[in-house]
């Protein structure tokens, strides 16, 4: 009998106030992320909002199998104690949500465990990306999905993989497990017709999807270090940045591997984009969901006027992804939500080829961040030169490889 976890968190922002629940539905053996849910339900209690996340996660397993026994792992002790029948329910809001959790699986299948918050960060994050879209006026969608990002799980065993590429590598762990330990990571090979084997080989993934991260030239904000982002004034590229553009065109022409060309709408980018395409004779096509950061009032300042003017700020926003530059400016959570959709918008456009992205500092860091499934402070930890090359291969399986960083040779 397969056996799932279901971990499943809700939330209110003024209980009652907007409101939002979160659930993921998890292999235990490998800690792989088998289904998500999330909604923004309007006006609610927190209460009602974790009565609501346990029923989707229960709804969420049924439907992968009505007959698997199910772990439920909630930090909400009132929900906890009353599905296990330890507290009454009292409340009239709570009693048709218990009953209809009730009814989902036969109580034999289901058991409930109390957890501790900081272990149930991915729920906990899907109901807040819910409330986050309700405040925008939108739903949830799982391809604008962070959850998984710095979540952990504390089964004893388990092997949970944060980041973007969780499921792919899980299901790679799970495969080694049961072989020869020979090496600890698997990669993509073609395959021969033989029957698997440990080490270094694994089923052909087919030809990979593979994006080569260009950052635009410089303008005459970039020697400077000034914010420049799209709520700015869209500064054109410097003659410094016009050579460069010149130079990463040739060196691109001499690979001779790109087959197309997608750019973000800036002026900057389209530039860069420009020049390259005249060497390479292709179409060039404009994505606005690789426009950079608006910074917000924040837009032509250096790092330091930033820290002069709006300390308090400066010090939210270097603390937390989810906190978004002065005057209104663009969260990194934000960013990573419109960056990831694009991604897969061009995944699935692009599928088996090699795309050039003329991009921007953030986008290009927000796509090597979650290939990795590194943690959002990362992104202060790279540094990405005026017209540097990165390059990030997508394999059919859900890896991500992370090809080059920064390379800035053909400027030399």
């Amino acid at each position: 009998m397969r056996q799932f976890v279901v971990e499943a968190d809700g939330g209110s922002r003024g209980n009652p106030g907007p409101a939002g629940y979160g659930a993921v539905v998890l292999d235990p053996a490998t800690g792989e992320t088998l289904a998500e849910a999330a909604e923004y339900i309007g006006v609610a209690t927190n209460n009602v909002a974790e009565y609501k996340g346990l029923i989707a996660g229960l709804k969420a397993a049924k439907a992968l199998d009505p007959d698997a026994k199910v772990r439920v792992r909630m930090d909400s002790k009132l929900v906890v104690e009353q599905m296990s029948g330890r507290w009454k329910i009292k409340h009239p809001d709570m009693k048709p949500l218990a009953a209809e959790a009730g009814r989902i699986l036969p109580p034999g299948q289901i058991t409930y465990e109390w957890i501790p918050r900081e272990q149930n960060k991915h729920a906990d994050r899907l109901a807040n990306e819910a409330m986050d879209a309700g405040k925008r006026g939108k739903q949830w969608e799982p391809s604008a999905s962070m959850a998984a990002l710095s979540s952990t799980s504390s089964d004893a065993g388990a092997a949970r993989v944060v980041g973007d590429a969780a499921a792919g590598a899980a299901k790679a762990r799970a495969a080694l497990a049961s072989a020869a330990p020979v090496a600890t990571v698997p990669a993509p090979a073609r395959s021969s017709g033989t029957a698997p084997t440990a080490g270094w080989s694994a089923p052909d993934m087919g030809t990979p999807t593979t994006f080569v991260l260009l950052r635009h030239g410089e303008t005459a904000l970039t020697p400077e270090k000034r914010f420049s982002g799209s709520g700015g004034t869209d500064p054109e590229l410097s003659a410094a940045g016009r050579r460069q553009a010149e130079q990463v065109a040739a060196a691109l022409a001499a690979r001779g591997t790109i087959q197309a060309i997608v750019t973000s709408p800036l002026r900057r980018c389209r530039e860069t984009a420009a020049a390259v395409a005249a060497r390479l004779g292709l179409e060039v096509r404009v994505e606005e969901g690789l426009r950079e950061t608006d910074f917000g009032a924040w837009e032509g300042l250096t790092f330091a006027e930033v820290r002069e003017r709006y300390p308090d700020d400066l010090d939210a926003w270097l603390a937390s992804p989810k906190a978004a530059p002065t005057g209104d400016g663009e969260s990194f959570a934000s960013v990573s939500r419109r960056v990831s959709s694009a991604r897969d918008r061009l995944l699935s456009a692009y599928e088996g080829r090699t795309v050039l992205l003329v991009t921007h500092v953030t986008p290009v860091k927000t796509l090597i961040r979650l290939a990795l499934g590194a943690p959002p402070e990362s992104l202060f930890r790279m540094e990405l030169s005026a017209a540097s090359v990165s390059a990030v291969a997508y394999y059919g399986d859900g890896n991500a490889s992370v090809r080059l960083l920064n390379d800035t040779s053909h400027l030399r």
